[in-house]
């Protein structure tokens, strides 16, 4: 999996693309957790993301907590019917936010 970071609009953007699985979830969490001190808004482009595993769900789970609690949005952008369809049979359609 590649990540790629930019600003868009006022927030960070993280664009994945690949696989984000158990050998690629903790690259996301190194990354990812340390932009909610920036105070901006985060969002998650998985346009170009084919799989997620629970790896990668355990990640989004932090991300969601970790915003809460920092008052950061974390959003997700460009999720396949692939993968929303994992999210809805684990619930996590129901946790995580989307554009």
């Amino acid at each position: 999996m590649t990540i790629e970071k930019k600003v868009e609009n006022g927030k960070t953007v993280l664009l994945l693309n690949g696989r984000l699985d158990t050998t690629t979830a903790p690259e996301l969490q190194e990354m990812l957790i340390p932009e909610f001190d920036g105070g901006k808004d985060l969002l998650l482009d998985f346009t170009e993301l084919v799989y997620v595993s629970s790896a990668g769900l355990r990640v989004l789970l932090l991300g969601e907590k970790t915003a809460k609690a920092t008052g950061v949005e974390q959003s997700l952008k460009g999720v396949s019917d692939e993968i929303m369809e994992i999210f809805e049979m684990t619930g996590f359609a129901d946790i995580l936010s989307f554009e």
